[in-house]
Formats: C-alpha cells, structure tokens, sequence
C-alpha cells in the first residue's frame, strides 16, 4: 500500500487543494514552505455536532503542544457542516472555546468552506475561493509561527488584496474548475 492510498478521501483531496491552490497561486506565501518541510498535519474528523467538532479541535491544539515539529493543523470535516451557516456557527464557538481553555494568543483559526462567501460578498465573486476548500476546515496555525513569518514579509497587510484581485482576474469559472479538479477521485 503506498503512502497515497493510506489517506482518507479529505487528505487526498485537501493535500491537493493546499498544492494546487494555496501554494501554486501563493494565496498563503508561508505555505509553500511548511509543505516541503512536510509539517501540516491533515486531520479528517467524523464529527457531525458542532459540540463533538470543538472538542476535536480542542484535541488538535493539545496535539501541536505536544508535537512541536508540527507548525499547522487542518481539521476537515468529512461528513458535518455542509450548510456554511452552521459552519459559522461552528467557527465561532471554535473561537470562544479556544480563548476559554487557554489558547488564545498560541493558536489561532483560519477556516475554509466549499461554499464560503465573504460578509458583504456576492455568492458568484471570484474572491470567495480564496477560502473555499474541498471541504468544511477549521486550520489551527501558531501565532508565534504567524507573527515571525509577518514580521518578515514585505507589506504583508497586501496579501488578501493580492488574492482578491488575483482570484477576480482569473474568474470564478477557473476557480471552480481547480476546486472540482481538487475533488476527483484518486486512483
């Protein structure tokens, strides 16, 4: 059995999105390094309440604690919070929670959707693949990790209107065909 095929169906496919995507078009420029490093860790989740997916997360965080060669940690949800509404739902309590067990200002949360739309964004806006993934992610990252990588990039406040207007150019239609690419079945 190769590597490959040991992967759930979420890695297979959010390992690719995070190539094909994220660091291809450098819509996250620390990504790349983090990759080739191999320090993302993929974690599918079975969950389905937003009670049992918090607890998940929490046990996600008390894992990079444990793990410090782990710099990230992306959380799909295989089955749960299709709906983006209940996801947000889901996010904000991720949030809360993370500040009431003690993780605030070690880890914060950057999430992703198959259907995400930004606050005051059309549905159809090109923007919105700049955090739509192949499926529901809560992505746990180290906020000393965060802030060295800020500190030196230039003009780091330029990323998302970097990765706006590049996802404007290429149009939804391209986007939607990379994430559709993202979610065929391997081999």
């Amino acid at each position: 059995m190769t590597e490959q095929t040991k992967l759930t169906l979420p890695e297979q496919q959010t390992r690719l999105w995070v190539a094909n995507v994220i660091v291809k078009y450098n819509f996250c420029p620390f990504a790349r390094k983090e990759v080739e490093n191999n320090c993302i860790h993929y974690q599918t989740s079975q969950a389905t309440s937003i009670d049992d997916a918090v607890m998940e997360m929490i046990e996600q965080c008390i894992e990079l604690d444990q793990q410090p060669t782990r710099e990230t940690t992306l959380l799909m949800f295989e089955q749960g919070f299709t709906d983006f509404e209940e996801f947000l739902d889901l996010v904000d309590l991720a949030n809360a929670l993370l500040v009431a067990q003690g993780f605030e200002g070690k880890y914060q949360i950057a999430n992703f959707h198959p259907d995400y739309v930004f606050a005051d964004s059309d549905d159809n806006d090109a923007a919105n693949y700049t955090n739509r993934a192949p499926f529901p992610t809560l992505h746990l990252i180290r906020e000393a990790s965060m802030s060295a990588a800020l500190d030196d990039y230039n003009e780091p406040e330029s990323i998302p209107d970097h990765n706006i207007n590049l996802a404007r150019r290429k149009g939804i239609d391209f986007w939607q065909q990379l994430l559709a690419g993202c979610k065929k079945p391997s081999a």
